[in-house]
């Protein structure tokens, strides 16, 4: 494949689907092909799909949930990840396979030896080429999932089923998530997303930018900008 393959990974509310938007927009203006995705939700099925796994309403077995997350993930791969990145562009998803290892794997309870079949058996093999791990204490987390949730029309909270997880759960998932940056640290770069959005931002294309440029695919002036900012 001659893509490039870039996940968004963290806990609810450590911002990245703000710092993806904000990147999306950055890798356009510089005449980048860029495809955004998400796990759950990156396909058809997979909308379907990610209404009945987050609907806090929705009482699922965690076997259930693990399974229905890797169905999602192969259509997933089959049907967009991989044709996208056969024609050469920059494919980036809000969350992937580091997912399950952290949510149903460490949060869960379920063996690693099972998840990594699963996610095998999902996936086909197909690894990232980079990873950013957006990082934020669980206590922030909490703040900022209940600030941006509010209330529907009939007064109940509108957070997903795992945002009303409790804290232990949360710390658990936190906590599978750095080990996997620890144990991969070429591939997973951590980002402190405790300042602002555009200081966050700005971290983010310290990463991406020369990662990019250096596999040809985003224009050297636009490279050579950043290092200019950053002296």
């Amino acid at each position: 494949m001659s893509g490039t393959f870039i996940t968004f990974e963290g806990i609810d509310g450590s911002g990245k689907s703000t710092q993806l938007r904000l990147l999306n927009n950055y890798l356009r203006e510089n005449d980048c092909q860029v495809l955004l995705t998400r796990e759950p939700g990156g396909t058809t099925l997979g909308l379907r799909l990610r209404a009945a796994l987050l609907d806090a309403r929705e009482e699922v077995d965690p076997l259930t949930e693990l399974l229905v997350f890797a169905a999602d993930r192969a259509q997933h791969v089959r049907r967009v990840l991989r044709p996208a990145l056969a024609a050469g562009g920059i494919v980036i998803s809000d969350r992937y396979a580091d997912a399950t290892v952290a949510y149903q794997g460490a949060g869960r309870g379920f063996s690693p030896e099972l998840i990594h079949e699963i996610v095998q058996l999902a996936t086909e093999g197909l690894t990232p080429d980079l990873t950013l791990l957006f990082d934020v204490s669980v206590e922030e987390s909490t703040t900022r999932t209940t600030r941006r949730s509010g209330k529907n029309s009939a007064g109940k909270n509108q957070r997903d089923r795992l945002d009303i997880e409790d804290e232990d759960f949360h710390k658990r998932v936190r906590k599978a998530y750095l080990a996997i940056a620890t144990a991969e640290p070429e591939r997973v770069k951590i980002i402190d997303t405790s300042g602002t959005v555009e200081t966050t931002h700005q971290h983010v294309k310290e990463i991406i930018v020369p990662f990019l440029a250096a596999r040809g695919q985003l224009r050297k002036v636009a490279a050579d900008q950043l290092e200019l900012r950053r002296v």
